[in-house]
């Protein structure tokens, strides 16, 4: 088959105008992959969990009998032990669930801290 001779650019204009296209597209376009996607979307909803469980983990946390000698101990704490020191005590842990949602610990230490005693 023979094509006619005007072709052979607009066939290399096409391409090149594919792969403008997607450059631009990924590059500033705000396209993303599926698992880019999927990621986004993940990491979104748990921020979204631990925005809403936040608060209620500081609520179990000034009911405790015992808050304002824990509130002590959590203070003399380093940041980097807020997690495990509010999984331990339980305030994070919802009713009907087995785990604590990865990031609920901290941001609850961080409410609790804020707290006006």
């Amino acid at each position: 088959m023979k094509l006619p001779v005007e072709t052979k650019p607009a066939l290399w204009g096409a391409v090149a105008g594919a792969i403008a296209i997607t450059v631009i597209g990924f590059g500033w376009g705000g396209w993303v992959t599926g698992g880019t996607a999927d990621k986004l979307a993940k990491d979104g909803s748990t921020k979204a969990v631990i925005t809403a469980l936040a608060p209620i983990c500081a609520d179990n946390f000034r009911r405790a009998a015992d808050s304002s000698s824990q509130l002590a101990e959590l203070k003399k704490i380093s940041t980097w032990q807020y997690a495990a020191f509010v999984e331990k005590a339980g305030w994070a842990k919802m009713p009907g669930t087995e785990t604590v949602t990865s990031g609920l610990t901290t941001a609850c230490a961080e409410l609790i801290l804020a707290l006006k005693q």
